[in-house]
């Protein structure tokens, strides 16, 4: 690594650190802003649904975006906009006004992330050092996430829930200002029209079904905007896949998915995400509003599984290096499904350590299953022009899984059934890695051009 790569690799590692706090240190302080705007239920879900679902959507498009426009252009837009949609989270004045932030902070969010792991990525030509520098971005969100649950409720109690979307501008600045003077332009790729119909396809049959599962239980499951939201967004989606397989310029290459290695990529991902976030919503809800800990409180007990998320990420190349990047991930998606089991234990009413051991186990098995882990996999599978759309197809899974997560949270009666759910689709994810043995056979596959 000489010098210059690794000041822009420590930028994208700034705006990247940036998006994964975010999504870690809202959780903790949706009982506050109920508690202050009067958010109820289902707002409080719409809080994290808005940031992720408009992160999810819009994923694809802001990879093929940056092929086509500019990796550096499109990096420093999506985090000035996060920065700024952030202090408008900061300054919300009623609850609608702060969910439309949040989703514009998802909007942003959608083009740092995949921008910054295909930035990443095409720093360094050597397959070793390149390996070792999507280790790091991977570390820097799992610091972050590490520190969003702690640093959340420390913000909460010392200046209310609205400290924690101020301390963003800093952070935002630094990254924006640093990677305007430090990061090269490199020519975009070009030759790729923006798939618009696609687009449109892809956000009005996500969102339609987000919105049915969200609101089901207020409208009721047989009422007929549920129901046409429901019947509604599975035909868009259907005519999105029949659309993108005709598309002159699809936003999502089928061909991509055809590659085993992205496949499993986002399955394992999508798992991981819907895992975790159903953990952060449900348990976050039942520690304040039912045992009545604190915003710090909660946050000091998700300390292990955040923790241990980002020390895991740290070292999961290591260990994909002496075990194998499919033992590395069976043993990860074992931990998640165990974990998640483990966690059936927390309405029994037992202490912290008793149910505690179950986050740890979470915290190690996310980033072996998924992360790190699968990025290293995928991205030396697919040739570097398509390195945004790619991490962009890869991200979107990953973040629909949260979507799904925290809306079947608000659904399932029990957080014991909601922790049950997510173990089994855990366990399956195991199946498919056995299943897909070629997939995942190498520690960092050679790139394909």
């Amino acid at each position: 690594m000489t010098p210059r790569p690794r000041l822009v690799l420590t930028l994208v590692c700034v705006a990247t650190f940036l998006v994964y706090l975010d999504t870690s240190i809202t959780p903790v302080a949706i009982p506050a802003i109920d508690a202050d705007l009067g958010a109820g239920e289902t707002a409080a879900q719409w809080l994290l649904d808005a940031y992720t679902l408009a992160f999810a959507c819009l994923l694809l498009t802001a990879g093929s975006l940056g092929d086509r426009l500019g990796r550096k252009t499109v990096l420093l837009l999506g985090t000035a906009g996060f920065t700024l949609a952030s202090v408008a989270c900061a300054l919300a004045p009623d609850i609608g006004f702060l969910i439309g932030a949040r989703a514009t902070q998802g909007v942003c969010a959608a083009a740092v992330v995949p921008l910054s792991l295909a930035v990443t990525s095409s720093l360094f030509d050597d397959a070793r050092a390149r390996a070792t520098a999507i280790g790091v971005w991977g570390g820097t969100s799992g610091v972050a996430l590490a520190l969003g649950p702690l640093l959340g409720g420390v913000l909460v109690q010392a200046s209310g829930w609205r400290g924690m979307f101020w301390i963003n501008l800093p952070i935002g600045l630094v990254a924006v200002l640093g990677l305007l003077w430090t990061m090269p332009s490199v020519a975009p790729a070009g030759g790729r029209r923006l798939d618009f119909a696609g687009q449109i396809l892809f956000v009005l049959g996500g969102s339609a079904l987000t919105f049915a599962l969200i609101e089901g239980g207020s409208y009721g499951w047989g009422s007929v905007p549920v129901v046409a939201l429901l019947a509604g967004g599975v035909v868009a989606l259907a005519v999105f896949v029949g659309w993108e397989l005709r598309a002159p310029a699809p936003m999502l290459p089928p061909r991509l998915l055809r590659i085993p290695a992205v496949a499993i990529a986002c399955a394992v991902n999508f798992l991981g995400l819907f895992g975790l976030y159903a953990v952060l919503y449900v348990v976050t809800v039942y520690l304040q509003d039912t045992l009545g800990l604190s915003p710090l409180g909660t946050g000091l007990r998700f300390l292990a599984l955040f923790g241990f998320l980002g020390v895991t990420a740290i070292f999961a190349s290591s260990v994909v290096a002496r075990l194998g990047t499919r033992r590395t991930m069976v043993t990860g998606l074992a931990c998640i499904t165990t974990g998640l089991a483990g966690l059936t234990l927390l309405e029994t009413g037992v202490p912290y350590p008793g149910y505690g051991w179950a986050f740890v186990l979470l915290g190690v098995g996310i980033p072996l299953s998924g992360g790190v882990v699968a990025i290293q996999a995928m991205m030396g599978a697919v040739p570097p022009s398509l390195g945004g759309t790619a991490s962009g197809t890869m991200n979107t899974f990953r973040q629909f899984g949260a979507v799904f997560g925290v809306a079947l949270a608000g659904i399932l009666p029990t957080p014991t059934i909601t922790f049950l759910v997510a173990a089994a689709g855990a366990l399956l994810g195991v199946v498919a890695v056995l299943m897909q043995r070629t997939a995942v056979a190498e520690p960092v596959p050679a790139p394909v051009s």
